[in-house]
């Protein structure tokens, strides 16, 4: 059997495993006793059933009057117009901020990055005031963020960028100075300005590290906005996930979690097919392509 085929069966068969231990294993609480763990039961982490017929009545896709939405369109808009908000309003509010937080972040800390990265002068004054600021967790920031930028989309965003900036900064800071000093020289020798060393040798060469750093700040971009929105939002799917637990409606709380999770895989996925696209003259990603 090709290897592709076994990576593939393997993991949609623990998936379908995973589903099946989820949907049915407390059922087997009475026979089965103490081998069944605690955390399998539908108090906590309602089951995948209900999960999905939450799923299809928060995102309007099953209509309170009974009908479906691709048979009743004015049900469909009356209930995706609704004040409490649809599944896909929520949906969107959340990844409307992570986006604009994860695009600043990134943008400040590549920016920042090179510019330490290429001045020592400057990377030492800058210093202990950087790892200051890192060691500050961020997310015990969000009051003061919330206090200072109101309870709009603007703190979500800023307490998003917060978070990625770091993450993208120290990695394109490291990137820079792990540049090859031969290409550098090459690059001076042939004539080239230090602008074009810096975009024609530096940037490329960071550009693993800066990619390496994007997968965990979309997580954190994420993270960012959902603390943001657990203090107070009038949408997005932190406030679902607050409202839910407040309700202890465990099926509500799932839906939020496991569209949050579809967006940070579909994320992760986009940037490392760019990421073969970008850096395809690397060898690594020569030989996957």
């Amino acid at each position: 059997m090709p290897r592709y085929a076994i990576i593939h069966i393997g993991r949609w068969g623990l998936l379908a495993f995973i589903l099946a231990l989820w949907q049915w294993g407390w059922d087997l609480k009475p026979v089965l006793g103490w081998l069944v763990p605690t955390v399998l039961d539908p108090y906590f982490v309602s089951k995948p059933t209900l999960i999905y017929a939450r799923f299809l009545e928060l995102g309007c896709i099953a209509l309170p009057n009974g009908n479906w939405a691709f048979t009743d369109y004015n049900g469909f808009m009356a209930c995706v117009g609704s004040p409490k908000g649809s599944l896909w309003a929520h949906t969107l509010a959340t990844l409307r901020n992570t986006f604009w937080g994860f695009l600043v972040g990134v943008t400040s800390g590549v920016a920042v990055g090179l510019l330490l990265g290429r001045s020592e002068v400057l990377a030492k004054i800058f210093e202990p005031y950087i790892v200051a600021f890192n060691s500050l967790p961020r997310v015990a920031l969000v009051p003061l963020i919330i206090i200072m930028f109101g309870l709009g989309d603007l703190s979500k965003i800023v307490t998003a960028l917060t978070l990625v900036f770091f993450v993208v900064f120290f990695n394109t800071f490291e990137g820079t100075r792990s540049v090859d000093r031969d290409l550098v020289n090459a690059a001076r020798f042939l004539g080239a300005s230090d602008a074009q060393v810096t975009w024609t040798v530096v940037v490329p060469s960071a550009l693993a590290w800066v990619f390496a750093s994007l997968s965990p700040a979309i997580s954190f971009a994420l993270i960012g906005v959902i603390v943001g929105e657990f203090i107070g939002a009038e949408r997005g799917l932190g406030k679902v996930i607050i409202e839910a637990e407040a309700q202890l409606q465990i099926a509500d709380m799932m839906v939020a979690l496991v569209v949050l999770m579809v967006i940070g895989v579909s994320l992760v996925l986009v940037f490392r097919a760019l990421e073969r696209r970008l850096l395809r003259w690397q060898r690594h990603h020569a030989e996957a392509t």
